[in-house]
């Protein structure tokens, strides 16, 4: 492979030099454009372009789109976390060893480092494979207008591999947290604090129990976890409010645990603490916990030959921060995540790239796909 790091990194700079924060709908389709066009150039790629709804553009790239079977499918996204204006602030720049901007990790270079692997494979490896690479417009937001289109490809898919960035350390990640999100509405009645305050029904009274009731779900040594990390409510003081919001997140790694954290949160809204006080709640995002199964072993296996005849001491987390490899690995599917080069600071003005690790995880998704082939 004949690779030139500044001929990638002009190639990846108008990639970052682009505020395509989810739902921004103009500079995702700007990214679509982009990456569209660099598999149409390559020539024998078939791509389809997905109405993803408000999101905007998804890409589903594939090399025998007629194939009934996927041997692999490869996820990657390209949204960021940054609104509009970032770029201007902060566009790409780069010294001897790392390369920062928006998204410079998470995740615009695994999703180049997917184009340089399928320019740099061996036809024959090509030949024999079905490949399905899909581009979402919002993973930063749970997949919500994505995940069935994602799910509905995944089901005809024998391996998953999701090119987010891997550890500041380099390691790949076997398993992620699952992750919900709930937003809860109180509504209560209002009434002057001072001359009726009996008449009032305080909405706020209502989501200060439901903080102290979801507090108690948390379970630490198991890992499942509820942080109620918004809220808001009431318009002054002298007012008994009559309505409150709170938006919880909640972590887990056992599905099951999560099922019963769900039914308890929803039992609290057929019973409000406060008589008077009604709630709506509304499960904005979820996505599973990713746990290796035993296929999945299987290919973790294979991943760490391929690592050994590259120089790559493969080496693996269990994180908690969800991604589209949830999705998948719910469904069965062996799915494993982090072959975009390394990297950290995701989300943050401190997010960097790691130069000297771009070209090896090309060559280990190469060296993947390879013995899958075989």
């Amino acid at each position: 492979m004949n690779f030139s790091l500044n001929a990638y990194l002009e190639e990846l700079r108008p990639l970052i030099d682009v505020d395509c924060g989810t739902l921004t709908v103009e500079g995702i389709e700007t990214v679509a454009g982009l990456m569209a066009a660099k598999y149409e150039e390559m020539g024998g790629w078939n791509v389809k372009r997905i109405d993803c709804g408000k999101a905007g553009t998804g890409l589903e790239v594939r090399n025998k789109p007629e194939s009934d079977v996927i041997d692999v499918m490869i996820i990657g996204h390209m949204d960021t976390v940054f609104p509009v204006g970032t770029v201007a602030k902060r566009p790409m720049t780069f010294d001897e060893n790392r390369a920062f901007g928006p998204g410079v990790s998470d995740m615009k270079s695994g999703l180049l480092n997917v184009v340089y692997t399928m320019r740099n494979l061996d036809k024959a490896v090509l030949d024999k494979l079905s490949i399905c690479i899909c581009m979402n417009p919002d993973e930063e937001i749970g997949s919500l207008h994505s995940e069935e289109w994602l799910k509905s490809v995944a089901k005809s898919a024998r391996h998953v591999l999701v090119a987010e960035a891997a550890r500041a350390d380099g390691s790949l990640v076997k398993a992620r947290k699952g992750m919900a999100r709930y937003k809860m509405t109180y509504h209560g009645k209002a009434a002057h604090a001072g001359n009726d305050p009996q008449n009032g029904r305080s909405a706020i009274t209502e989501m200060a129990n439901w903080i102290l009731a979801i507090n108690e779900m948390t379970n630490f040594e198991s890992g499942t976890t509820l942080n109620v990390g918004v809220v808001k409510g009431g318009d002054g003081a002298n007012i008994v409010p009559d309505h409150a919001e709170a938006v919880v997140d909640v972590r887990f790694w056992d599905n099951n645990e999560y099922a019963d954290v769900d039914t308890k949160i929803r039992a609290l809204a057929d019973k409000p603490f406060v008589d008077g006080v009604t709630v709506t709640l509304d499960r904005e995002a979820h996505k599973p916990a990713m746990v290796p199964s035993e296929k999945t072993e299987v290919l973790m296996a294979m991943v760490e030959e391929c690592g050994k005849e590259i120089g790559i001491d493969i080496t693996w987390q269990a994180v908690g921060g969800g991604s589209d490899a949830n999705l998948t690995a719910v469904l069965g599917i062996p799915t494993l995540d982090g072959f975009g080069p390394a990297g950290a600071g995701f989300h943050s003005a401190d997010e960097y790239l790691e130069l000297n690790t771009i070209e090896p995880r090309i060559k280990l998704l190469m060296g993947v796909l390879t013995r899958i082939a075989a």
